[in-house]
């Protein structure tokens, strides 16, 4: 035993009964050998450094033990060791498989007495070392004294089932046999077990129809082997049968056979029979322990009953809880909030498992680096990463793939390839999620051909790409808009093998919907069906969206009573959709009818669904109720964005109240909401009407940032309403002010401040900008001409002489430049 120097190590020892006694033929009562076989327990721990140790020790027979003969050839040798039974274990464990093993063992005095074998098997089998405990069973069969016995096969049988090694097992059940060792329940036990860790299934109820004919009674063990079998294979059904035959035979279901009866509906998907056993548990005798609701809890995830989900847990937390949250309680509950979204929840759910004393393993640290991972938190989920290995774990490839999959949604695709390299390097072979995580980096960042390479280099490492494969490369050329990539992809596809899932079918339509391949989209969707691929809400969201956004608003409506004859529930998107359709289309009863329904299903709707009822109403003028519902976006705590704004100052405008106009705009800045082009032609609009200038002028310093994106309608709208307002300065300010932004000057605009610089009379500075539109090479017309020649009649003589000289010196000067001044004229005013 490892000794330490701390003072604070306590050493504890004491002496317990043998467990499992092995079976004997004899009788003799003889104290020595009562002591021999009992276990004593010796363990230290040491407060300093936070370790405990026990260790069981057993004695066996020792040299006084032995029968005089055997004493007598040992006598005097002094290369015969004298030593225990866990003695001869760690040295035997101590040795490789390349060292004298049976050289070591034939040192030993204690082989003479055949009594210890089972118990050197019972320790050798316990630490779990089979290449060892082969080397030792096949020595033991070759000594004289050795006697063969059902205890020893049976464990060395469940040793094999422990290593999944079911053809060594079913060899030594047959070799027991003839060695005239009769098998017993726990030897049946056993293989039954072996055949349902390697999935064999069926050869597993053939072992129980063995035993049944060897008229060996199944126990609860049995049973629970069997159904054990069957369910972790996915065959649930066979497990609920065995279940029923068990309870029909007089052996009564314990909580092991619950949980793995509950344990093959999760494995065969069937969540909602996993509840429904549960309730039949719960009105039973049996209580449900923590391993009953940990399978629970995963199949409310999967069902995505969230609440339920984390009302079970916290009732799991509480003190007078009989079962209390383990890591894989708390792993479930990292993945639940990931999933939600909730990626503080999953935090706290992990500092919680630390907080409680559990120390996480490797599943637990990649559930959290997966919800930081989907959510492209490459800094968080690099951290995790440190920490699994700092904490003793190796990441393995699910750890890699997902710091892979960090950095290629935070648009890092070379770092991802990075994380790729390492995966080989560190002797882990990429599986086929980390190439379509890889693909995905690609793809999504616009690299196409990038992840079309990686395909083939899947292909070439003999890994075969799979469906998920084929929608990551969909979806990146919808992203790209590369529709002849999408025609490549299916062709692809269905070179390979790959028969298309309703998931794939979606992300080709919305691929082909994205690149404006309407008629393809439509073509694909008849073939899904023709395929008899089911379809679901995704792929009528999908179709009505994509049909609305082309003005196909027909098509959206009568996808959606598809989807209505199929009783598939309809999203907020696809209301949205909807309701659009029905505005566009003039049917403004429809549209109040689909958002009625919606609010009654419980299905609150969103800002987007709010602003296509708010086009509606525009459309059809209806003001009042437009107010209305503004009114209730309030009160439901509606946040507005920037094209919900626009639809309501729009609205405003028409309807007579542009106050309201400067009102909500003064809220959008104090809520931080972007100013958009439209709500700047609306805001202008609105001053216009109220002429209210002192908030137009105003307004241009909020404007000039983003003069360079602003509409050349609404800078021109702005100031011709400046102009009319005669506010000429501001005018000429704000047009040097587009100048220099780079906003777009036209042909018109020059015509707006020409047009006002007539009306105020301001005869000079109207010659200045006839000089600057020849400067721009914008060539004027000979209606503006005209206007400055009919103004010189009214301005005096002397006026009247200047602005001829100058106006015959502006016409040279075009006449001069009308080769290249006339084009530009011509591609403003188009």
């Amino acid at each position: 035993m490892a000794t330490t120097t701390s003072p604070y190590c306590i050493q504890l020892s004491g002496v317990t009964e043998s467990t499992r006694p092995p079976k004997s033929t004899t009788t003799r009562k003889k104290s020595s050998n009562e002591v021999a076989f009992k276990e004593k327990k010796d363990g230290f721990v040491d407060y300093d450094r936070g370790h405990h140790q026990v260790s069981t020790k057993i004695s066996g027979l020792r040299k006084e033990d032995i029968p005089a003969h055997y004493r007598l050839r040992v006598a005097g040798n002094r290369f015969q060791k004298d030593w225990t039974v866990s003695e001869v274990v760690d040295s035997v464990l101590s040795l490789t498989l390349r060292d004298d093993i049976e050289g070591l063992l034939n040192r030993w005095i204690g082989r003479f007495a055949r009594k210890n074998f089972p118990f050197l098997i019972r320790e050798l089998t316990q630490r779990g070392s089979i290449e060892h405990c082969n080397l030792v069973f096949s020595w033991m069969k070759n000594q004289k004294n050795y006697c063969a016995r059902t205890d020893i096969y049976n464990m060395m049988i469940r040793l094999h089932a422990r290593h999944n090694r079911t053809d060594q097992a079913r060899g030594l059940f047959f070799e027991m046999q003839k060695c005239r060792c009769k098998p017993d329940a726990e030897t049946y036990n056993a293989l039954i077990n072996a055949h349902g860790r390697a999935g064999q299934w069926r050869w597993a109820m053939n072992i129980m129809d063995d035993m049944l004919r060897a008229a060996i009674p199944p126990s609860r063990s049995t049973y629970n082997n069997l159904i054990n079998a069957c369910g972790s294979s996915g065959n649930w059904k066979e497990a609920l049968n065995v279940c029923k035959k068990m309870t029909d035979n007089g052996v009564g279901p314990d909580l092991v056979t619950h949980n793995i009866m509950l344990t093959a509906f999760k494995s065969g998907t069937q969540y909602s029979k996993a509840l429904s056993y549960f309730e039949l548990i719960k009105g039973t005798h049996i209580r449900p322990d923590t391993t009953t609701h940990n399978i629970i809890i995963h199949c409310l995830v999967k069902l995505k009953q969230y609440d339920k989900a984390v009302d079970i847990f916290n009732s799991m937390k509480e003190k007078k809880s009989e079962c209390h949250p383990d890591v894989v309680t708390f792993t479930s509950m990292i993945h639940l909030y990931s999933v939600c979204g909730h990626i503080e929840n999953c935090e706290a759910a992990f500092n919680m498992m630390l907080a409680e004393g559990l120390k996480p393993n490797i599943v637990s640290y990649n559930a959290l680096l997966g919800a930081y991972a989907a959510r492209g938190m490459e800094n968080e989920a690099l951290q995790v990463f440190n920490e699994i290995k700092q904490n003793g774990f190796r990441p393995d490839v699910v750890s890699y793939t997902s710091l892979l999959n960090a950095y290629g949604r935070s648009r890092k695709p070379q770092k991802a390839r990075e994380i790729f390299k390492m995966i080989k390097r560190n002797n882990l072979k990429p599986n086929i999620v980390s190439y379509n995580a890889l693909i995905d980096a690609y793809g999504s960042n616009g690299l196409l051909e990038d992840a079309i390479e990686i395909l083939r280099e899947m292909e070439q490492d003999k890994i075969h790409p799979n469906v998920v494969s084929i929608c990551t490369l969909l979806a990146a050329c919808g992203r790209c808009g590369q529709k002849v990539k999408i025609d490549t992809v299916l062709s692809a596809a269905e070179m390979r093998g790959i028969k298309l899932n309703t998931v794939a079918y979606n992300s080709a339509i919305g691929s082909y919907i994205n690149v404006g391949e309407y008629d393809k989209a439509i073509d694909l969707y008849n073939s899904m069906r023709k395929k008899k691929i089911k379809s679901d809400s995704v792929t009528y969201t999908v179709l009505i969206s994509g049909c609305c956004k082309m003005s196909k608003f027909g098509e959206a409506l009568s996808f959606m009573e598809e989807m209505m004859h199929l009783k598939l529930p309809m999203s907020k998107e696809v209301y949205s959709s909807i309701i659009c359709a029905y505005s566009k289309q003039g049917q403004i009863i429809e549209a109040e009818s689909t958002f009625n329904l919606m609010k009654s299903l419980g299905c609150s709707p969103d800002v987007v669904t709010y602003t296509a009822m708010l086009d509606a109403y525009n459309a059809a003028e209806k003001w009042e109720k437009l107010y209305a519902l503004f009114e209730e976006m309030e009160e439901n705590d509606v946040k507005l964005d920037t094209i919900a704004c626009a639809a309501l100052m729009r609205a405003f405008n028409k309807g007579g109240q542009p106050g309201r106009v400067l009102s909500l705009a003064q809220s959008m800045r104090e809520k931080d909401i972007p100013l958009s082009d439209t709500i700047f032609f609306e805001m202008v609009s609105a001053c216009g009407l109220l002429h209210d200038w002192k908030t137009a002028v105003d307004m241009i310093k909020y404007m000039e940032p983003s003069l360079p994106v602003i509409s050349s309608g609404c800078l021109n709208l702005f100031l011709n309403s400046l102009g009319k307002s005669g506010k000429i300065e501001i005018m000429l300010k704000l047009f040097f002010k587009m100048l220099a932004s780079g906003a777009e000057v036209n042909f018109n605009t020059y015509s707006i401040l020409l047009k006002n610089l007539l009306s105020s009379g301001n005869w000079r500075k109207y010659l200045e900008v006839l000089q600057w539109m020849e400067d721009a090479g914008i060539h004027p017309s000979n209606e503006m001409y005209r206007d400055i020649s009919f103004s010189q009649k009214n301005c005096g003589v002397e006026n009247a002489a200047v602005i001829k000289e100058r106006l015959e010196s502006l016409k040279r000067n075009a006449g001069d430049q009308s080769s290249a001044s006339q084009p530009c004229e011509s591609h403003v005013c188009s």
